[in-house]
C-alpha cells in the first residue's frame, strides 16, 4: 500500500499518539530534534532548543543513556547512519529520578535524495518488566530456593566454563554428614535449618570470588578459582572444622553438626574433575566423616 506524503504524516502522527514506544528523530551529529510525548512518560527529556542558526543544540541522544552503555549506542547510530541494520540494542538510561532503567532502541537513516544521512529515525521502548521477568525464570532455573544458593544446573555450566576457559582452581565438595537420621530423628524442619545453616556458613567463610551450589540433598559444592591445592584444601579444611565447633538448637535439641569433604584440583575435563572429586569424598566418609580427603595422585604407568 503506497501512501502520499500527507497521508504518511498524519498515520505517523496517529501512531506516535497511541503507543508508549518512543518515535525520535536525530540530526546526522546524533542531536534529537524531535520525540514523542511519551518520551517524558518514560522518565527520560529530550528538549530540543536552538541557536541562532536553527541548528539543534538541545539534547544528544547519548546523554539519555547511562555512561556505561555510550559506546553501544554510539556504535548503533553510527551503523545506522552508514546504512546499516543494527538490529535492536539494550541500554540502561538515565532518567528524572535517577533510577537506572532498561531501554531498547532501533535506528534507521534518513537519506536525502541523493542517499546521503541527514538524520537517524528511531524507535525506544522501556524493557524494565522483560528484564525482570528474565532474571525471575533465571533464579528459578538456576537457584536452590531454599539456601538462595546456585543449584546443580548451574554449578555444572560454571564449572564446565572455567575447563573450557582453561582458569586454574579448585573443586570442593561437602556432604552433611547423617544428614538422613536428622530427617528422621528431627522432622524435615530441622533437616531444613541444618542445609540454611552450612549454606551461611560456606558464605560467611568463603572469599567473595568463590562460587557456592547446593547439588544435592545434603551435598554443596564450591568452586574455587586461581587457588592451590594447598590453598583449597586450607580454606575447606576450615570448613569442616568450624562446622564441627558449631551448636545448633534444633526442635529443642542440642546436637552438632558435622560434614564430610574432599577437595579436586580442576582440569582435563568436567567428568574427570568431579570424578576425582567424589571418590576423595568417598575415601573421606568411609575413614569415619566429619574429615577432608584430597584428590589421589594420578600415578603415571612405567613403560
Amino acid at each position: 500500500m503506497n501512501f502520499t506524503f500527507q497521508e504518511s504524516s498524519v498515520l505517523y502522527g496517529m501512531l506516535a499518539e497511541s503507543t508508549t514506544d518512543v518515535i525520535l528523530k536525530t540530526d546526522a551529529k546524533g542531536f534529537i530534534v524531535h520525540a514523542t510525548v511519551a518520551i517524558s512518560e518514560l522518565g527520560l527529556s529530550a528538549a530540543v532548543t536552538r541557536g541562532e542558526s536553527g541548528a539543534a543544540i538541545g539534547t544528544h541522544l547519548l546523554d539519555l543513556v547511562s555512561p556505561d552503555a555510550r559506546q553501544s549506542v554510539s556504535r548503533a547510530l553510527s551503523g545506522a547512519l552508514a546504512g546499516e541494520d543494527t538490529g535492536w540494542v539494550e541500554f540502561p538510561a538515565v532518567t528524572h529520578d535517577d533510577r537506572r532503567r532498561w531501554f531498547e532502541i532501533r535506528l534507521r537513516a534518513l537519506l536525502r535524495h541523493d542517499g546521503a544521512p541527514y538524520g537517524a529515525l528511531g524507535i525506544m521502548r522501556n524493557v524494565d518488566e522483560l528484564r525482570t521477568l528474565g532474571e525471575r525464570l533465571f533464579t528459578a532455573t538456576y537457584t536452590d530456593p531454599l539456601t538462595g544458593l546456585t543449584n546443580r544446573a548451574a554449578f555444572i555450566s560454571m564449572l564446565q566454563h572455567m575447563i573450557e576457559a582453561k582458569m586454574d582452581g579448585c573443586l570442593g565438595l561437602f556432604s552433611i554428614d547423617f544428614f538422613r537420621t536428622i530427617n528422621m530423628q528431627y522432622g524435615q524442619g530441622a533437616g531444613d535449618t541444618v542445609l540454611t545453616v552450612f549454606a551461611d556458613l560456606l558464605r560467611d567463610m568463603l572469599r567473595s570470588e568463590d562460587i557456592i551450589s547446593r547439588i544435592g540433598s545434603e551435598r554443596f559444592a564450591v568452586l574455587l578459582p586461581r587457588v592451590t591445592p594447598a590453598e583449597a584444601e586450607a580454606i575447606c579444611r576450615r570448613v569442616v572444622t568450624t562446622l564441627a565447633d558449631l551448636k545448633q538448637t534444633v526442635e529443642a535439641s542440642h546436637f552438632a553438626m558435622t560434614a564430610s569433604a574432599s577437595v579436586a584440583r580442576i582440569e582435563n575435563s568436567l567428568d574427570s574433575t568431579l570424578e576425582r572429586a567424589e571418590m576423595a569424598l568417598f575415601v573421606a566418609k568411609a575413614k569415619g566423616r566429619n574429615r577432608l580427603e584430597m584428590e589421589k595422585p594420578v600415578r603415571l604407568a612405567v613403560g
